[in-house]
C-alpha cells in the first residue's frame, strides 16, 4: 500500500484561495499534494493561509520546479482533468497511488502535459451544458473525494 491513498497535482496554480482550499482537503483526505511551478503566488501568501486554515502543517506539499520532476514524483496512474475528456471520472475504478492531474485556473492544463508518456487517461467531471468549467480546488475536492470514496476511505474515521 502506497504511503498515501492518492495524490493531487496542481499545474502552475495561481489562484492562493484555491491551493489552500486543496491543502486542507488533502489534509483531511490523506492525499499528497504537488504543485508544480511557477506559481503565482508564495506559499506564505496571506489569502492561501487563510484558506488553508490551521491545517497547513497536516498537509504533505511538494513543490516541483517542472511538470517532469511532478511526474517521477508519483508512483501510481496519472489522471488528467480536462474539459474536453470523453471519459467521466465516476467511469475509472481508482487504485491506491493514483494521481489526479488539474491544469492552471485559467486555460487548463497544456497540451503537451496532457500528451506526456505519463498521462493514464484524461477525465472529465459532468456538467451543464454551456458551461466552462468548474472552480479548481472544487473539482480537485470533487475528484478526489470520489477516489477516496471507491478506496473506501483509507484511513478515514
Amino acid at each position: 500500500m502506497p504511503e498515501h491513498p492518492l495524490h493531487v497535482i496542481f499545474d502552475n496554480p495561481v489562484i492562493p484561495p484555491n491551493t489552500g482550499n486543496a491543502i486542507r482537503m488533502c489534509a483531511g483526505t490523506g492525499a499528497h499534494l504537488h504543485l508544480v511551478e511557477p506559481l503565482g503566488f508564495e506559499l506564505t501568501e496571506k489569502h492561501l493561509r487563510r484558506a488553508g486554515l490551521d491545517y497547513h502543517d497536516l498537509a504533505d506539499v511538494t513543490v516541483h520546479p517542472t511538470f517532469d520532476e511532478a511526474m517521477k514524483a508519483v508512483p501510481g496512474r496519472v489522471f488528467a482533468f480536462t474539459t474536453t475528456a470523453t471519459t467521466r471520472f465516476t467511469d475509472i475504478a481508482f487504485e491506491p497511488g493514483d494521481a489526479l492531474l488539474f491544469g492552471t485556473e485559467p486555460t487548463g492544463l497544456p497540451q503537451e502535459h496532457i500528451g506526456h508518456a505519463r498521462i493514464t487517461s484524461e477525465l472529465r467531471i459532468p456538467m451543464l451544458e454551456g458551461r466552462r468549467s468548474m472552480n479548481l480546488s472544487n473539482a480537485a475536492a470533487v475528484a478526489t473525494y470520489e477516489a477516496w470514496r471507491q478506496l473506501g476511505f483509507i484511513g478515514g474515521a
